[in-house]
């Protein structure tokens, strides 16, 4: 697209500009230093946009958009708290390299710094949880910096970009070029791999004995989940998938032994810390993963992949530092090692894989059903999976929902599964599905919620109903804060404190009064036997938002756990069952 010299507004140049990136949607509420950008958006037939309820949920729905498609997602919000509510979803997006795009109005430039009405300097208080923002001081660099947002938010390591405009700027004359040459000097991520590094990784792959794939979101960012398949096929090791890279190689692969981490499989955590390699892609050894740190996989040798060059032994001294995108190195790592096998170089893992079969089949995941009748939430998460099937989306809050979500659920495919990792942020479900429905229409999405995250941000539901936009809810309501009260059940002697939330002893609110007073048709289900009928129901409903209140038993726990801050070493694989290890050392 080239259009030259056009005389536009600084409003009507960020309109060009958006749909000259190809923005097909901007989630967003308009206010005062904003609202010049509003004006030519209502004549735009490129960019839809979608007025919600909450900035937070503007933020969260443009990550949903983004993890669901792979493109930029894209939120707007005014100055002062309009801009201070992105936030929390910009924080989050960093955490998990998600690419968005904020733009947000800004205060006239000669207002900056006098505590002007709704002022706040959005772009000091983002500088740690953005990849870069910018200030736009002059209507004419608008083009460029829309292009050089989107550039930076997508490539190399994905994350939000800031873009804020000053009231005047907006409402200046300026003239609209497109395409602008892009200046960012200093910015080059690195792509391919060095060819020495990519060698000697294959020479230790060739060697291990207890290798294991230790596998990162960084796989999904690169598209490279084809990649990993030939290269886990072409070795035979074990493969283990975090939390972020749900999907990145199929659950039901023979040599998929699950997620690592705190609330990981036995095989999968034991594989790690017994291993004599980990392979690591995409991923940053995250607390959560590791436990305490000096005591994970501690006869480990590391290869560590990654396209930030700021990971690479970050937490872990790599032994083999590979930086690069994950497309490429796993593309290359698969031809080097090929060569190392025809040349006659390739250990054994007959006995590494009976040891991680023996973690397997002794320690599978499992729950127990509450002896007191109530409807166990891992039996309604994993019927949901099943009836659903491996092509919908599942947009998990954060708590125990989140985690027997990633347990409970086959996930196949990749970008089958969203979440707010890093942050571990509450409120994300809904406007994240909202996003991911957005952005993939055809797609059934569900959102599961605990009944503490759905009261933080369900007004989206609204948004949903009069946008047209049928994403389908499973409130996981077990009355309380799940996860604290867990911890308070397991570490602070059963003391209970400020986790009921009152959603089964008073049914405030009452969900399906709610789902109703939202647009949305309201289900509730409170037996084991009515859980398939309530799921193929909402299944069936595919021309408004569902929300169904699944009344679960309030004692559940997430097993296996590793406590907060101990050894892998101690994880248990229910209450007071420990793993032995013994027989499987060596």
């Amino acid at each position: 697209m080239t259009d030259s010299n056009r005389s536009v507004t600084g409003a009507q140049s960020l309109v060009h500009s958006l749909e000259a990136v190809g923005a097909d949607v901007v989630f967003g509420i308009p206010g005062g230093a904003i609202l010049p950008a509003y004006d030519p958006l209502f004549d735009s037939t490129a960019v839809r946009h979608v007025l919600v309820r909450h900035e937070q949920g503007a933020g969260h729905a443009a990550e949903g958009y983004a993890q669901a498609t792979g493109k930029v997602g894209v939120c707007m919000a005014t100055s002062g708290p309009g801009a201070t509510n992105l936030v929390t979803p910009i924080a989050d997006a960093y955490m998990d390299s998600v690419p968005i795009v904020a733009i947000t109005g800004q205060v006239p430039s000669a207002s900056i710094g006098t505590d002007a009405f709704q002022e706040a300097d959005i772009c000091g208080i983002t500088m740690p949880i953005t990849k870069h923002n910018f200030l736009v001081q002059d209507a004419a660099d608008i083009p460029r910096t829309i292009a050089e947002a989107f550039h930076i938010a997508l490539t190399g390591r994905p994350g939000p970009v800031l873009v804020d405009l000053p009231k005047d700027i907006l409402q200046a004359q300026t003239t609209f070029a497109w395409p602008p040459a892009l200046d960012l000097p200093g910015y080059r991520p690195v792509l391919k791999p060095h060819g020495k590094q990519i060698r000697e990784a294959a020479r230790l792959i060739a060697e291990a004995r207890r290798p294991v794939l230790y596998v990162g979101g960084g796989v999904l960012k690169a598209h490279a989940a084809a990649e990993l398949r030939r290269l886990a096929e072409l070795t035979g090791i074990p493969v283990v998938t975090t939390l972020m890279a749900r999907g990145a190689f199929p659950d039901s692969h023979p040599q998929h032994l699950g997620m690592p981490g705190m609330h990981g499989t036995v095989a999968a955590v034991s594989a790690l810390q017994k291993a004599d390699l980990l392979i690591t892609l995409g991923a940053r050894f995250d607390d959560r993963v590791t436990g305490k740190l000096s005591s994970f996989a501690p006869h480990a040798l590391i290869v560590h992949a990654d396209i930030d060059p700021a990971e690479i032994s970050k937490n872990r001294m790599a032994d083999v530092p590979i930086v690069g995108d994950c497309k490429e190195v796993i593309a290359q790592l698969v031809a080097a090692v090929r060569a190392e096998y025809e040349a006659g170089h390739r250990a054994d893992l007959t006995g590494w894989w009976a040891q991680c079969d023996s973690w397997r089949t002794t320690y599978p995941l499992g729950y127990e059903e509450p002896t007191d009748g109530s409807l166990a939430p891992q039996y309604v998460i994993e019927r949901l999976g099943k009836i659903a099937g491996p092509e919908a989306l599942y947009v998990a809050g954060v708590g125990q929902h989140q985690m027997w979500a990633a347990q409970f659920i086959q996930y196949e495919n990749p970008y089958t599964w969203l979440n707010s990792g890093g942050a571990g942020t509450m409120g994300y479900s809904v406007p994240a599905a909202m996003g991911a429905k957005m952005g993939r229409p055809d797609a059934t999405v569900w959102a599961i919620d605990g009944d503490g995250c759905f009261q933080m941000t369900n007004q989206e539901l609204a948004t949903c109903a009069l946008e047209g936009i049928p994403i389908k809810v499973a409130v996981i309501n077990n009355g309380n804060l799940g996860m604290v009260r867990q911890w308070q059940n397991l570490f602070y002697s059963e003391r209970y404190s400020q986790t009921d939330l009152g959603t089964h002893k008073h049914r405030i609110p009452d969900f399906v009064k709610l789902a109703d007073a939202l647009g949305c048709v309201g289900l509730r289900c409170e037996s084991r036997e009515d859980v398939d009928a309530a799921i193929e129901k909402a299944m069936g409903i595919n021309d408004q938002p569902v929300v169904i209140d699944f009344i679960v038993g309030q004692d559940a726990q997430v097993w296996p756990m590793v406590p907060a801050g101990t050894s892998n070493d101690e994880i248990m694989a229910a209450r007071g069952v420990r793993p032995v290890w013994d027989e499987v050392e060596g």
